[in-house]
Formats: C-alpha cells, structure tokens, sequence
C-alpha cells in the first residue's frame, strides 16, 4: 500500500513544473518548518515605464513560494539555525580579527573573555573534581555520569529557592545591563577620570550569548574589548590594558546588584555568582584562547534555547485566548476559554514531559506571572524559558559589523547571480544610477510543507549533512597534516 507521502510525491511529480518543486525544496537547504507565501512583485524603470522583474506565485506549479523560517534554534530548524550560527561566528570573529568593514587592528586592542554565571539557590546534584581534575563523589555520595538525569537537580526540592531562580532569570538582561554600567564607572573610578573623560578616551565594547545550565539558570559568555572613542577604527590609549579591564570586570561584577521587592515574597537580591571568569584573549594562534575558538564557541551557543536544561521549546499560553482563560461571548459578556478551560494554558502543566525540577520552575514562573508587581516581566509568557525573556546574543553598537549587514551581502550576492542570469538570457539590466519602482502585495497562507516535497526535503537534510560531515573530515585532516 502507497503511503500518503509517497502518493503525493507522485502527483508532484506528474506536474509540469516539477522541477520547479525540487528547486524550490532544495533552495531551502532542508528549513523544517517552511513559510507558504502567495503573492506577486514587479520592478519597473520608472523612466522607460518598462517592467524589469515580475515574478507571481500564480506561475508556480503549486500556487505557492516557500521561504525558510529563519529560526534560530537548532530544536527548531537545524539548517536555518546553522545559518544564524555561522552569521554570529562571523559577527564575533570581525570584532576579534577584523574583516567584514572592522579593520585588521583591531586584533591588537586589549579583550578579555568573560564568563559570569548565576548564584546558588540551593545545592545540587554535580559532578565535582580534585584539583588536580579527578572526578569527586557528589553531595549525594554517588559518582553521576554525564548524561545522569539528575544533574542539575536539586538535591532538597523542598528547601530549594525556585522564586528566587526564576526571578534571577527574569531580571539577568537587567543585570547584563547594570554590570555594563557599572564596568564604566568602575574604569573611570580607578583612573581617576571623569565618565565624560573617560568616554572622550575611551569606548569600551562587548558581544554576549547566553546559554542555559542544567539547573535551568542562565549565564553569559562574553567578548569584552577596549577601542579607541570611534570604536573599533581607533585604537585604545596605551593605560588601557587587559590587566585593568580584567580588574574592572571583577569589581562591576561585584558591585552589580538588582533588588526586587514584593508584598506575596518579599524582597529579594539579583546579583551574580561567585564564579566569575577572566580570560585575555590572545591575537597570537598559539594562546589557549584565540580568535577562532572563541568565535566558535560562542556561535554554538547562539543558536541553543533552553533544551540543554530539559524544558520545552514552544510557550505554553493558550492561543485562542492570548493567555486570558477567557473570550468574548456574542453577548459580550467573558466566557471561559474551551480550548483551555479558564486555565490560560496550552496544555496542563503537570502532563508536560520534563523532570519535576523543570516543571517546578515552569509553575513558579507561571504562578508569578499573575502576580500585580510582576505583571511587567509576563513570566507567563516566558514560564516555558523557565522565566529568562532576553536576547539570546546581542553586542554592543560599534563591536563589529551586524547580522543585518550579513544578510544584505547575501541579498546582493543573489541579485548580482539573477543579473548575470538575466544577461545571459538576453534581457535588459537597469543602469546602477536608475532609482527602480518596486510594487508587491504578499500574504501568509501556512507553515510546512506538504507530504510529497517532505520527502524531498529529507533527502535535502541527508546530502546537507554529508556535505557537513565531509568538510568537517576535511578540516580535521588538514589540521593533523599541517
């Protein structure tokens, strides 16, 4: 018996343009959950009156374009998340070695590798070391592997702060922000320098991804850098040297304090833990930490949510009612929602298929939500990140260049392959100094594709992740001959 998927392969197949269909599947580079598009655009000359580009979906086999989703989560879409992740190495590596408009000098100016992680809210389950490295019983009394479930996991659920866990998660971009403050300060304090001063000498500028631990915590790993007061174009005065910004990061992150106050749980303290990391990061390729590494660790992580702790990757609002547990009857009057039966959820919380620890702080981010005071941080959107509603990678303003800047290269790659198309069929290419007219209309119809190019878009996954395998073999081979 033919499956479903098969049997529409074959009415695919049947069309006329079913080349047109392959084309489309594999552009997408294996995108799992594609966006339907139904539409049409036309560029004209203005000055001729005569159309240079059109392009309608009426022409395409199946009505539709498909354009990848752009997630940036490898839980959900590996290959448009391998784009982003190699966007951000190229983000972070500009700023560390130059290239993509950042001068090549700026590899001398003073940077530090930063590492600031979350306090203790009760002791867990781990796996500690000697310090000569050698693997510890933990608090328990047993030696845990690295895949033990119970890693990360409290070892008194019952005496454990999941308020305060949650609320640091909540607050860490605010904490981000306050040691960033705090690092300027700190610097101009020790030089005995005014802040406008020490703005007018110096500028000091940074690139963050956040990554989840297994307790469900967030910390930061950050690219801190000394420039010049343009930026990465003007090199650092001489007094400014990693001794002192790595000075500077242990002091800010000392001082940075957040104070949260409550009449349900009382006051609480958003601060950082003790473990706070300083690395220079050597321009020399022979350092313990060098551009490429430190690039590549960080586009690892830019593209991870909050999966390495165990939770969901979807919100778990109900949809009909935004999160109200109500909807507006024909009367007026407020009903409660069917789909979630007043309880404003997407599915209940005590049938998600997490470890108790996880769900314990999905129901604390959730509970505190609807608290008046925390209405502002809507941890009931966020319940499913276990409370944490940041950016995942952000930098400052003149690290490097931009992701949107990365884009727009690939955007003129492609226009510039459509024009040499176009030459090659013979058809007019508009003059570089004519201002074109765009007109367009477009508008969704549905996410994914249908069972038929679902197969094609598997076998698209498969050649992707040879072509991946193969150039990784080759790399590690090139590596060992050299």
């Amino acid at each position: 018996m033919i499956s479903p998927s098969v049997r529409d392969l074959i009415e695919l197949a049947n069309l006329a343009g079913f080349d047109r269909v392959t084309e489309q599947v594999r552009n997408l580079r294996g995108c799992t959950h594609p966006i339907n598009l139904v539409g049409w655009t036309t560029t004209t000359d203005p000055t001729t009156q005569s159309v240079l580009r059109s392009y309608s979906t009426d022409t395409e086999p199946t009505g539709r374009l498909l354009t990848a989703c752009g997630n940036r989560r490898s839980s959900r879409c590996p290959a448009c998340s391998r784009l982003y992740a190699a966007d951000t190495y190229h983000l972070i590596k500009a700023g560390l070695s130059g290239g993509k408009t950042v001068p090549d000098t700026v590899r001398t100016h003073p940077r530090v590798f930063v590492t600031l992680t979350a306090p203790s809210f009760g002791p867990v389950h781990n796996q500690p070391t000697t310090q000569a490295g050698n693997p510890r019983r933990c608090r328990c009394g047993t030696h845990h592997t690295d895949d033990a479930p119970s890693i990360g996991t409290p070892l008194n659920p019952t005496t454990y702060d999941y308020t305060g866990a949650v609320l640091w998660n909540a607050h860490a971009g605010a904490l981000w922000a306050r040691f960033t403050t705090y690092l300027r300060r700190t610097l101009a304090a020790e030089l005995g320098m005014t802040q406008k001063a020490l703005k007018a000498a110096l500028r000091v500028s940074f690139a963050k991804v956040a990554e989840y631990q297994t307790r469900g915590l967030v910390h930061f790993h950050a690219v801190i850098r000394f420039d010049g007061p343009d930026g990465h174009t003007s090199p650092p005065p001489a007094w400014a040297t990693a001794g002192a910004l790595t000075h500077a990061v242990h002091t800010a992150a000392e001082r940075s304090v957040l104070t949260v106050e409550s009449d349900a749980i009382g006051e609480h303290t958003i601060g950082w833990g003790k473990q706070v990391d300083v690395r220079e990061i050597t321009a020399l390729g022979d350092g313990e930490l060098t551009d490429h590494k430190v690039a590549a660790y960080i586009a690892k992580y830019s593209t991870k949510s909050a999966d390495k702790s165990g939770t969901v990757d979807r919100s778990l609002i109900c949809h009909p009612c935004a999160g109200r547990g109500y909807q507006r009857g024909p009367d007026g009057y407020r009903d409660l929602c069917t789909d979630c039966d007043g309880t404003a959820q997407a599915e209940p919380l005590r049938d998600l298929r997490v470890q108790q620890h996880v769900r314990q702080m999905i129901r604390t981010a959730w509970d505190l939500g609807h608290l008046p005071e925390f209405a502002h941080l809507k941890l009931w959107k966020w319940a499913h990140m276990l409370g944490f509603r940041g950016h995942f990678s952000t930098k400052s303003r003149t690290y490097s260049t931009t992701l949107g800047a990365l884009r727009d290269v690939r955007r003129t790659w492609r226009t510039a392959q459509a024009e040499q198309a176009r030459t090659r069929a013979g058809l007019p290419i508009p003059d570089e100094n004519t201002t074109l007219v765009t007109d367009s209309s477009w508008a969704y119809l549905a996410t994914g594709y249908r069972p038929g190019e679902e197969l094609l878009a598997a076998q698209t996954r498969h050649n992707t992740a040879q072509e991946h395998e193969q150039a990784q073999r080759a790399k590690t081979e090139g590596e060992v001959w050299q």
